[in-house]
């Protein structure tokens, strides 16, 4: 299983006049929020270190992360168990789309021309908390899910 990779937002209406790296923006910046609030998976947090530090104190972006350390995929062994449960019910309902449009791209051509930078991390990452926090609410009061 695979959340999202750049080469899939190459095709159809990927705008011409972008480098191919907007196509991994919006997968940067949620792992950035993931890697910020240490929900990254075991294997990052083994053979990532480096990285992860540079994410943190941001010397590093998301999408820098996802090109050096994903092979510019978000995969499940990218997140923690219980972030894999999130990014099921948010990343792969095209919630976080959305979110991501309307908070960083609704005064632009497209979600591509959304610049990778901290500023913009800093808007969305909030959305991102919102949404994470309802979703553990909505786990909380069901007991198969002790685990998470």
């Amino acid at each position: 299983m695979t959340y999202d990779k750049a080469e899939w937002h190459y095709e159809g209406d990927y705008p011409d006049d972008l480098p191919p790296e907007n196509s991994e923006t919006h997968m940067g910046m949620f792992m950035a929020w993931l890697i910020n609030n240490n929900l990254e998976g075991k294997f990052h947090k083994k053979e990532s270190r480096d990285s992860l530090r540079a994410v943190r104190s941001m010397e590093m972006t998301g999408r820098e992360f996802l090109v050096k350390e994903c092979d510019k995929r978000l995969l499940p062994v990218d997140l923690s168990k219980k972030a894999n449960a999130f990014a099921r019910a948010y990343y792969e309902s095209d919630t976080y789309y959305a979110d991501y449009a309307s908070v960083l791209a609704k005064e632009l051509p497209s979600l591509y021309h959304v610049e990778d930078s901290w500023e913009n991390y800093h808007k969305i990452a909030p959305v991102i908390m919102r949404r994470y926090l309802d979703w553990k609410k909505t786990c909380a009061g069901k007991w198969w899910q002790f685990w998470k």
